[in-house]
């Protein structure tokens, strides 16, 4: 996780992502003053509950408003692979950094190869992390909801190389009486080990739903349907981690766990534990919510 020093509502990203709200009463200090009060009280929730969290401070000399979301720029891979990933926002290139590549191995952690994907961009083509990909490790499985920021050639090579099965699909949301692409495959659908929360009224070609459902289900995961309005409160935005104990945690935003019926809940909690953290500052002006903030670290510890 990044702990901010620049966050504030980026409009590089704005174009294309109608989950960001503009704050019109705060200003840049007091907007990162209230992100950092957030992103602290989530590492503490996270830590409290026995999950190894690694918090890199953001760089003073390089603004980004968004580092706070790195799973759109890395992601690491349990044989020691690690991907680096085009984005579609310039100023959200400046966020990619090796310092944090020596601090995963400083702690312990072995990364064997570097696949840089980034070339892409000279090509206007992207592929942010797994905001644009959902892994279904274990059973080898990648989803991809096709929009701007997510090439379905470049995922298809991002599953030749890492050893995954495709499954690509384009998801919408309305915008002002529109459909409009939904920016990330993450904000529609979570996978857990045994579960699976996803908007399926978003997926608009019955055809492509049945595809996803499927899968899902050869998956034996139990699926939970979320609407479109729990979908916009990041009901799809959360990540299942493991804590003290080998206990398994569902982490979501407070927005997102309101959202959901007392149904929901209970069929998660047959699964796993929640947890919640309160973001409203970050969701708004970021338009990412629990998800988007931690990037899980599979790497095979050091021998």
């Amino acid at each position: 996780m990044i702990r901010p020093l620049h966050f504030c509502m980026n409009e590089e990203t704005a174009v294309n992502n109608y989950f960001q709200q503009q704050e019109e009463d705060l200003d840049d200090f007091s907007v990162l003053q209230i992100a950092q009060r957030e992103f602290d009280g989530f590492v503490s929730v996270l830590k409290d509950k026995g999950v190894n969290v690694i918090v890199a401070e953001d760089r003073i000399e390089i603004r980004t408003p968004d580092s706070i979301f790195p799973n759109n720029w890395i992601s690491f891979h349990a044989n020691g692979d690690v991907a680096i990933y085009p984005m579609y926002a310039v100023n959200r290139r400046l966020e990619r950094r090796d310092d944090v590549l020596e601090m995963i191995e400083e702690k312990g952690f072995k990364i064997d190869r570097v696949i840089d994907l980034t070339d892409a961009e000279d090509q206007h083509v992207y592929l942010e992390g797994t905001g644009s990909i959902l892994l279904d490790r274990e059973n080898s499985v990648a989803y991809c909801a096709l929009s701007e920021r997510s090439n379905e050639e470049l995922f298809f090579e991002f599953c030749e190389i890492f050893g995954y099965k495709p499954l690509s699909f384009s998801a919408f949301q309305t915008v002002n009486g529109e459909r409009k692409p939904i920016y990330h495959t993450n904000v529609l659908l979570t996978i857990g080990e045994s579960f699976a929360v996803i908007c399926t009224d978003s997926i608009d070609d019955q055809q492509e739903r049945q595809r996803v459902i499927r899968s899902l289900q050869r998956s034996e995961k139990e699926i939970v349907l979320i609407s479109e309005n729990q979908l916009e409160r990041f009901a799809g935005n959360m990540l299942q981690v493991i804590g003290e104990n080998e206990e398994r945690y569902l982490v979501m935003s407070k927005t997102a766990h309101d959202s959901l019926t007392s149904e929901q809940i209970i069929v998660l909690k047959n699964h796993t534990k929640i947890l919640v953290v309160e973001i409203p500052t970050i969701e708004r002006l970021g338009g990412g919510s629990a998800r988007c903030m931690m990037a899980e670290v599979f790497s095979p510890a050091k021998d």
